[in-house]
């Protein structure tokens, strides 16, 4: 383990490389990459949410502490994303599946629940010029559009969903096929990140969308198990599950099997921890919350 964070710290402290290439003939540099399309819609969400921020803070009046809330989680998830996929770990997890391990828990358990507590959808319309809102805001509540949107929100297969992406990019035959293919393993990164999204929003709701309490606690914990049981798979097995990484780790003091062994390491107890506290934490705020007496029904009040 001391190994292992050396060479991440080492490599955090490298210079400035190329784009991650994945399918490159030679060694990639492990070096901050730059990715266009990566960068781009990094930049992109960053200034929509920014302008979208800036706009509302005027009209927001007492919602500014829940404002400023959203922005400080939007701004943790989206340094987490640029950790994730602009960082030497990009590069790393090339040479070191528990690198690529920590490259996806940074994504699914750190990035995608901080993004939809921030609540981005509201703020990106805000960003948008004035006269682009309306029009963009019309193709949205399309039919066709609504019953997607629907379907992949709907929490059962949003929870399925994001079951099955996990267990299947972790299959060998697609996780070798990821690490030789840029397309393919851009498409890994895009299901991660968007089953992630997809799985926090049935799990915390949208602001109007409030899922069921048990539903919730349900879903993080069976979460939590089949992805541990992935992670205890990795770590107690005797065998190399991707040829890839076979010498790869040699120049940081690790066989093939010992990095692996870490890697499902890393999405066993850190990753459990991260749904372990999510549910305490949605346990904690329903304790918390007082419900309305008879009184203030009566009045017309709300319980704060």
């Amino acid at each position: 383990m001391p190994r292992v964070i050396r060479a991440l710290l080492f490599l955090l402290a490298a210079g400035a490389a190329q784009a991650h290439d994945v399918a490159a003939p030679v060694t990639p540099q492990l070096g901050w990459s730059f990715e266009p399309w990566v960068v781009i819609c990094l930049g992109l969400s960053a200034l929509l949410y920014g302008v979208g921020l800036a706009r509302l803070w005027r009209k927001s009046g007492e919602g500014r502490a829940r404002l400023r809330l959203q922005a400080w989680s939007f701004l943790v998830g989206w340094l987490a994303l640029v950790a994730a996929l602009v960082s030497p770990l990009d590069a790393m997890g090339t040479r070191l599946f528990s690198a690529h391990m920590l490259q996806h828990e940074a994504m699914m358990i750190v990035a995608a629940p901080l993004l939809v507590l921030a609540r981005p959808f509201a703020l990106w319309m805000w960003g948008l010029p004035a006269g682009w809102r309306r029009p963009v805001g019309a193709a949205v509540r399309t039919g066709p559009v609504q019953t997607v949107w629907t379907l992949l929100t709907w929490p059962l297969f949003a929870w399925l969903f994001h079951a099955a992406v996990l267990w299947l990019w972790h299959a060998p035959l697609f996780f070798e096929a990821a690490l030789h293919s840029n397309a393919i393993h851009t498409l890994q990164h895009i299901s991660f990140l968007g089953s992630a999204l997809l799985f926090w929003w049935a799990v915390l709701g949208d602001g109007s969308f409030r899922p069921q309490r048990g539903l919730s606690m349900l879903y993080i914990f069976t979460t939590m198990a089949h992805t541990g049981a992935l992670g205890a798979l990795l770590t107690w097995s005797g065998i190399v599950w991707y040829p890839s990484y076979l010498g790869a780790g040699e120049a940081f003091g690790m066989d093939a099997l010992e990095d692996q062994q870490l890697g499902g390491l890393i999405m066993w107890v850190p990753g459990g921890l991260a749904y372990l506290i999510a549910g305490l934490a949605l346990v904690g705020k329903w304790l918390g919350h007082t419900p309305a007496t008879a009184g203030d029904l009566a009045s017309g009040r709300r319980a704060p």
